[in-house]
């Protein structure tokens, strides 16, 4: 008997349960199949534009930036803005997520796009989400080539596009729509919920930003709400 049936022959026998017992692997097939969320707190259950409200104050909260854009072609305008406002090079690292390919970015002539993971020198890339959490401000960002996970990390600004649509009420509601999307049994590499910028306080309880990712993240909401 190997150390892994060892231990698990110890916890069978403290719960008087056999390894083969029909009736506790049919509840544990029954839980994976009906996905039953747990409690789900009150915060987040509002009308369309009140949840966006309350998805940009907890962002905001966490030290991010936010800001509303009507149509997806103002996107380009809002990045080139955000680099002046800081100061940064015209150039943004990127993936290939179908939305954001196909925006105007020639409009913005002094923009350089450069497509593809990072290689952990640039100093701003820009994400598109799959969903956000209205109740914490949270980000879900799914791993691949359209929205490659290096760039969630390593640029020292964040950038990310997220439809007004996809901004839920709670983590159940985002990992409802994950399931519904990939279809049963299948999920993206990577799943990564973040919230504002990397943070630290270990040293001394001093709060460092950029620990241990970007030092920055600006959050562009993109359209209407639906209810």
């Amino acid at each position: 008997m190997d150390a892994r049936n060892a231990i698990l022959g110890k916890i069978r026998g403290a719960l008087n349960v056999t390894p083969h017992d029909g009736d506790r692997q049919a509840a544990v097939a029954a839980r994976l199949r009906d996905h039953a969320p747990g409690i789900i707190p009150a915060r987040g259950q509002l009308p369309a534009e009140q949840r966006i409200a309350l998805f940009i104050a907890m962002a905001e909260k966490y030290s991010a930036t936010c800001v509303r854009i009507p149509e997806a072609g103002d996107v380009p305008g809002e990045v080139s803005h955000y680099l002046r406002s800081r100061n940064l090079p015209s150039d943004i690292r990127m993936g290939a997520d179908p939305l954001l390919a196909t925006l105007p970015w020639s409009n913005e002539p002094t923009l350089t796009v450069k497509p593809g993971a990072s290689d952990g020198l640039d100093l701003a890339g820009v994400s598109r989400a799959f969903g956000a959490i209205a109740e914490t401000g949270t980000l879900a960002l799914t791993s691949g080539a359209d929205n490659p996970t290096t760039i969630n990390f390593l640029p020292e600004h964040h950038i990310v596009v997220v439809d007004a649509k996809d901004v839920l009420g709670d983590m159940e509601a985002v990992l409802a729509r994950l399931r519904r999307t990939y279809g049963p049994g299948e999920m993206p590499r990577a799943l990564n919920f973040v919230t504002g910028p990397s943070r630290s306080a270990d040293i001394e309880q001093t709060l460092l930003l950029g620990a241990h990712g970007p030092k920055a993240l600006h959050i562009i909401v993109l359209g209407r709400a639906e209810d």
